[in-house]
């Protein structure tokens, strides 16, 4: 059974010399949904009807995961070639700016462009990944450094891979099973549209391998100390056994124009877990005028 509906398009789109797969809907300004670990554009599937009545919807693969290209060099899933990706991809589907919005690692990529392309976003969005700024000082502290224990662990070669891929994939099912608050979030067929995309050829190094480069990333990135001028929403699910809610306070010191709101609880799969909630608070969003300089 297809997990496209009916009216949403599958496409690819070359950029930055990978090929992208990504799912679109809608006319209009563009929105555009990156995913975290390790999930694909399927994350956004509740978002993607939603907004596209009035903006076109497009929730790409990132590259490594699912439909799209998967290089096999580690330098390929920098910060650097993941924000160039998204570059291409605003300017790929003809367009001058967009609203990005990112969960997890879409997230942290989100920040990173925000900051190096502040021109071509009208307005970010950001889910359950705090500012880089933010994230750089929680790993300071024994409460983050025990919750981002299996950052340290995907650094270790091969074996990784290998746990993910055992009993049919069952870690990567346990992701999404173990964490979330409402255990009716995911059905069965959800947790194996996960597991498909995991067991493509590739996908797994691929996937790690964001995590293999988010030390250097997180150090390349000096400029995120700065003051981000781009209108920012944060969404956090406030029961996320992976990043703390401390990692939220004092983000207006980074941003000019910033607005957050908590959901209690709901896990890190926020726009999943609470969608109608998510959805609210992005219209709300998008329908504000930005704050005065």
């Amino acid at each position: 059974m297809s997990i496209l509906a009916e009216n949403w398009t599958s496409d690819f789109i070359t950029t930055n010399k990978v090929k992208l797969h990504y799912v679109t809907q809608g006319e209009g300004p563009l929105i555009l949904m990156l995913h975290g670990f390790p999930e694909f554009w399927y994350s956004w599937r509740y978002q993607i009807p939603e907004f596209a009545q009035a903006y076109k919807v497009v929730a790409v693969d990132l590259r490594g995961y699912n439909e799209s290209d998967k290089p096999k060099e580690l330098s390929a899933y920098s910060i650097k070639e993941l924000i160039l990706d998204v570059k291409g991809l605003i300017e790929g589907l003809g367009y001058e700016e967009c609203v990005l919005v990112g969960h997890d690692w879409g997230g942290f990529i989100a920040w990173n462009f925000a900051y190096c392309y502040p021109q071509m976003l009208s307005k970010l969005i950001v889910l359950n990944l705090p500012h880089p700024t933010k994230f750089k000082q929680g790993l300071g502290t024994i409460q983050q450094l025990l919750k981002s224990w299996y950052i340290f662990f995907f650094q270790v070669p091969l074996l990784p891979e290998l746990l993910l891929q055992a009993d049919d994939y069952r870690t990567v099912g346990e992701a999404f099973t173990k964490m979330v608050i409402n255990k009716n979030t995911f059905s069965e067929a959800d947790l194996n549209a996960y597991k498909d995309a995991a067991a493509k050829r590739g996908a797994l190094t691929a996937m790690v391998n964001y995590y293999r480069n988010l030390f250097p990333s997180l150090f390349a990135t000096q400029q995120t100390q700065a003051l981000l001028n781009v209108p920012t929403l944060m969404i956090w699910g406030e029961n996320d056994l992976a990043l703390g809610q401390e990692l939220t306070y004092g983000t207006e010191e980074y941003v000019r124009d910033f607005q957050i709101r908590y959901i209690p609880n709901c896990s890190h799969w926020v726009q999943q877990e609470r969608p109608e909630l998510v959805n609210q608070y992005i219209w709300e969003f998008l329908n504000a005028e930005p704050m005065g300089e």
